[in-house]
């Protein structure tokens, strides 16, 4: 079992910054590939990125790339979401999960991640 707590939701302006954490517990945090999803009011789930579990890897969605980092502290048992430039339709609540692959695969299905947080809100002012 793997418990995935996310913060570090808020209101932003477009074009500033937000930080997101999702601090894990359960199953050996170092030894599981994170990844961050995002869901819209109406929309479906939508994949924003991973990370390897050395951190040595990471994949992005094409609609987030350049402009969002993920990175992670196994040190922490936390993986981030660095979330720069946003823009209004990058409000959703986002919400971190845990992969039981090395590689998910495919990476953006949500079947291919086996635990969830309940997700922190993200509002972008225009």
């Amino acid at each position: 079992q793997v418990q995935l707590v996310e913060s570090g939701g808020g209101l932003v302006q477009a074009g500033g910054s937000l930080r997101l954490s999702c601090a894990a517990s359960g199953r050996t945090f170092s030894s599981t590939t994170m990844g961050w999803f995002r869901q819209a009011p109406g929309k479906e789930r939508e994949f924003v990125g991973y990370i390897s579990w050395s951190g040595g890897n990471t994949y992005y969605a094409s609609s987030v790339l350049g402009r969002f980092t993920i990175s992670r502290d196994n040190g922490k048992n936390t993986v981030y979401l660095q979330m720069n430039s946003l823009k209004p339709e990058d409000a959703a609540v986002y919400y971190c999960a845990a992969s039981l692959q090395r590689t998910p695969s495919p990476p953006g299905w949500r079947s291919s991640y086996a635990y969830w947080g309940r997700g922190t809100q993200v509002t972008v002012s225009s």
